[in-house]
């Protein structure tokens, strides 16, 4: 199906954004960005190097130096304007996430919803700094007052899988709240997930230097944008294994850290579960963009007592979902974002046949593009089950009672999301806190982003919560000022 993309959107932000300026970058190496279903090229661009990243961060340090000091009006005003380009331009957006990510339209409609739902609900932490707070004292005629003050210069790293949505949850707070940015999207993706926002700054007249976006990758960038020292802040978004190299690279500065890392995600079901709707909720929570998500259902957890029955439907609605081409508007799996992942996922599902897993649905590979499977009798220590599948590979644990669905579920070293499936609402709810995660969701599935409520995780799966007043405190420093109303008289 032939895409009606806008080539010459594509050629202006095809390039790294650094300082108010579109560069030419000096690598001298070029990326093929490619559609992950055909392979055809979405953009061919040139790859900054080491010393252009440490440019951006130094026009990023000088112009947040008068930036941090304009108006509350005038940061809303850039903000909206910004916001309001990327409304008139959502059509080439949506395209740009189903050629870059290999997303569904369904999955990019919902992709960037979210990216302009969270931008809608930052534009009013314009508000959030220099407005203080009294305190009371105990010293005669003393004004205590705390102020939120911007933080400096804001390190943004961000995945493949949800490109727009994971950027927009960090630069736009960052900005409201009077801070630069130093952006890396993965370059996969690297125009939906960075240099869209270059544009539509550009567009809104943000001063030159407050946002940088940076197309690279890790040979030509080494460690510089965690390393950097004008750098105050990294939000970061990504594997387990590389936030863990993050905290290690960090560990001896004062550098604060937002990690939201891996998730081995339970969907408990448990012995009183509506059947048919914990079936829907399976479908849709794993194979949303062919479960390439870090919030995604990862384990099936189901009481042996309905176990026979949820399987048998369960098995029944996944394998009438079609895989194929994301451009297709029926197409529910599309393809993995690249050949390096499926060739990945598909070891998975020989691992999990050499060790004796029952395969209930078979699924096939054609391309990067995976259909189903669903492994069935998963023990929880088998290896599949121990890992973040991040594709199309559905697996069902049997569990005894609800205790044990709450051990199994706790039995990871992850702890990003979950969900419980149940008719009794209040067990749900004390269940829910009994769960080992950052967020737990009775009858959803774990997969669940709103902004105005904190996502992060706990164990291996990160560090910092992101969300509206959550954000608000990991993107500002805390300043008390005291106001000394009258003369004290002092011991000495």
């Amino acid at each position: 199906m032939a895409s009606t993309l806008d080539i010459s959107l594509v050629n202006q932000i095809s390039k790294s954004f650094i300082g108010g300026k579109w560069v030419e970058e000096k690598s001298r190496k070029n990326y093929e960005i490619t559609d992950p279903y055909d392979r055809s090229v979405v953009s061919t661009v040139q790859l900054a190097n080491k010393g252009q990243i440490k440019e951006a961060f130094e026009a990023a340090k000088e112009a947040q130096k008068e930036w941090k000091k304009t108006t509350v009006d005038e940061r809303r005003e850039i903000l909206t304007k910004a916001l309001n380009y990327l409304k008139e331009n959502k059509e080439e957006i949506v395209q740009l996430i189903t050629r870059e990510t290999g997303g569904t339209r369904l999955k990019a409609e919902v992709e960037f919803g979210f990216g302009v739902g969270d931008i809608v609900d930052t534009i009013p932490m314009v508000d959030e700094i220099y407005q203080p707070k009294d305190y009371t004292s105990g010293t005669p005629n003393k004004l205590n007052r705390v102020y939120r003050l911007p933080l400096g210069v804001i390190t943004s790293i961000t995945p493949f899988n949800f490109p727009f949505n994971m950027a927009t949850r960090t630069i736009f707070p960052a900005l409201a709240l009077g801070n630069a940015v130093v952006h890396k999207p993965d370059v996969q993706v690297g125009l939906v997930g960075g240099q869209i926002f270059a544009k539509a700054f550009e567009e809104a007249g943000l001063p030159a230097g407050i946002f940088n976006s940076i197309l690279t990758d890790v040979e030509e960038a080494g460690d510089e944008f965690i390393t950097n020292p004008n750098s105050d802040f990294i939000s970061f978004t990504g594997s387990t294994a590389v936030g863990k190299h993050i905290k290690e690279k960090t560990g001896t500065s004062m550098k604060r850290l937002a990690l939201e890392l891996g998730g081995n995600n339970p969907l408990v079901i448990l012995e009183d579960a509506d059947i048919d709707q914990a079936v829907k909720i399976a479908t849709f929570g794993k194979f949303m963009h062919n479960g390439q998500i870090c919030a995604i259902t990862n384990r099936i957890i189901v009481h042996e007592a309905i176990y026979d029955e949820f399987v048998s439907k369960y098995i029944e609605r996944v394998k009438n979902l079609k895989a194929g081409d994301p451009k297709d508007p029926a197409t529910i799996i599309g393809p993995l974002i690249n050949e390096k992942q499926a060739d990945k996922v598909m070891g998975l599902v020989e691992k999990a046949k050499e060790e004796g897993l029952k395969v209930a649905l078979e699924g096939e590979r054609n391309g990067n593009v995976i259909s189903p499977y669903v492994f069935v009798d998963v023990p929880n220590k088998s290896t599949l089950a121990s890992t973040e599948v991040f594709g199309p590979i559905a697996q069902v644990i049997p569990v005894k009672s609800d205790e044990e669905a709450i051990q199994v579920a706790n039995d990871t070293e992850f702890g990003l999301s979950a969900a419980i499936v149940t008719s009794d609402l209040e067990k749900g709810e004390r269940l829910a806190l009994e769960i080992e995660s950052g967020t737990t969701h009775v009858n959803d599935m774990p997969a669940v982003l709103e902004a105005n409520v904190p996502f992060g995780g706990v164990k291996n799966s990160g560090i910092g919560r992101f969300g509206h007043e959550w954000v608000v405190e990991e993107f500002t420093t805390t300043k008390w000022v005291s106001v000394q109303k009258e003369k004290l008289d002092y011991p000495f």
